[in-house]
């Protein structure tokens, strides 16, 4: 078996992690310059497309497992094949999706709690980000195969190259620069799709000069029915534990739309933008686990991925609460990147404070569960996230929020309590070994 460590194969997913990020995150802020509410926009309309592609998860997600643990037992034809089924999956629903999106973005987007001048926003964004959703859908499946063959510093130059693309026609189209018209918010989706596409180009070729040979789509004929029914095996749990998450994320969201006052929901976006990069350690540390977690249990070396996978947990805790605290000490200058208005800052800079206690339980859920994962144990996270977000999440926010009057403040409690109770159900389940039953070669004995 390939010995995989887990900083090599975690810093470059960190990387294009940050980078994926940035890809809306410069979106938010070249708005914030142009206009809060259309900020704001941008950023209900990211929920939007961030709760359908949860689709692609569904055999992307099945397709690191599977290709992970078959690269650790040696069985690269079977890798290949579960590659080409995940690819030609992806494109497949990202089409779908595409022109779902394009031509009911104002349905969506109403359902959502949208109207007036927001809805005007986030629908031209929408209209032209999920009109090209199938790229990312493509490049969701193709990354997943190059970095389960241990090739994570590729996947991050590409996303180094996109974003750095994104960003200067952001700068350029936005506010119309260099003789171009001012697009607004149509600008910064342009932007975010003319750099997908080419990322996509750049990850296709790459693909298939050093990875995978284009023959591999030979593998799907006669077309492997066991194969897919085992992806989804694993996929549409693991697609429908994230899917429940972004989901309560929605209707809370839609919840409390009527009920924050303008400077809350305002802070609330800012917020959310800060603290996506509070955990992107914990997201790279936990892809990489899942990586390595995936290959000791293909060769059959459980109790390597258990401590593997535990070490790899406490990393990610203490990176957390060190970044957090830094985030703390510079809340104010952070807000300010953002806005001048002196009530949102002291709103968002009280949140930072208070945003530690969900951040120890987030950074549990994204290791504790990608290492489950790995290990191909799927259903218990499922499980928990039917019953955490939605009994303690969604119905918390609004008895907090809305209910109690608590309004921003009762929103983040609710949203911590959350992940600490799943994050704590979480390590019960690794450390009591359930997840040893579930891989292939057990499910090869049992059969």
């Amino acid at each position: 078996m390939k010995q995989m460590k887990l900083f090599p194969l975690a810093w470059p997913i960190f990387v294009e992690t940050a980078l994926f990020m940035l890809l809306g995150f410069i979106d938010v802020y070249v708005m914030s310059r142009y206009n809060d509410l259309a900020a704001s926009s941008v950023n209900a309309a990211n929920q939007a497309v961030s709760v359908v592609t949860i689709v692609f998860g569904v055999i992307s997600g099945a397709s690191a497992v599977l290709i992970s643990q078959y690269l650790g037992a040696e069985k690269k034809e079977s890798a290949s094949k579960i590659a080409a089924l995940s690819i030609s999956f992806n494109l497949i629903a990202g089409i779908i999706i595409s022109v779902f999106l394009l031509f009911l973005c104002r349905p969506i987007l109403t359902l959502m709690g949208a109207k007036d001048e927001i809805m005007d926003f986030a629908c031209q964004y929408l209209s032209i980000v999920g009109g090209f959703i199938f790229v990312q859908a493509y490049m969701s499946a193709v990354s997943v195969i190059i970095r389960n063959h241990g090739l994570t510093r590729v996947t991050m130059y590409i996303s180094l190259g996109m974003n750095v693309l994104n960003a200067g026609l952001d700068i350029i189209l936005v506010p119309g620069f260099f003789g171009m018209p001012r697009l607004g918010v149509a600008g910064a989706a342009i932007a975010t799709a003319v750099s997908r596409i080419l990322g996509a180009v750049v990850l296709t070729v790459f693909l298939f000069k050093k990875v995978e040979s284009p023959d591999m789509f030979r593998l799907l004929r006669p077309f492997p029915k066991k194969d897919l029914w085992d992806m989804l095996k694993i996929g549409v749990p693991s697609a429908l534990e994230t899917f429940l998450y972004n989901l309560s994320q929605l209707v809370i969201t839609s919840l409390v739309l009527n009920f924050l006052t303008p400077d809350e929901l305002i802070t609330k976006t800012y917020v959310q933008n800060i603290t996506m990069f509070f955990y992107l350690f914990s997201v790279a540390i936990g892809q990489a686990s899942q990586i390595i977690t995936g290959h000791y249990t293909g060769a059959k070396k459980l109790d390597e991925a258990y401590h593997k996978g535990f070490r790899a947990y406490l990393c990610a805790l203490g990176f957390s609460i060190v970044i957090s605290i830094t985030g703390i000490i510079l809340r104010y200058p952070l807000m300010g990147i953002f806005t001048d208005n002196a009530a949102v800052i002291t709103l968002g800079a009280n949140i930072l404070i208070f945003n530690i206690i969900l951040e120890f339980g987030r950074t549990t859920n994204l290791v504790i569960i990608a290492n489950l994962r790995g290990a191909g144990d799927v259903y218990f996270p499922t499980a928990c996230a039917i019953f955490s977000n939605w009994l303690i999440s969604v119905l918390g926010a609004y008895v907090l929020a809305v209910v109690c009057g608590f309004g921003i403040y009762g929103l983040w409690a609710a949203l911590a309590a959350d992940e600490c109770i799943r994050g704590a159900l979480m390590i019960l389940r690794w450390k009591g070994g359930r997840w040893r039953t579930k891989g292939i070669n057990a499910k090869a004995a049992a059969a």
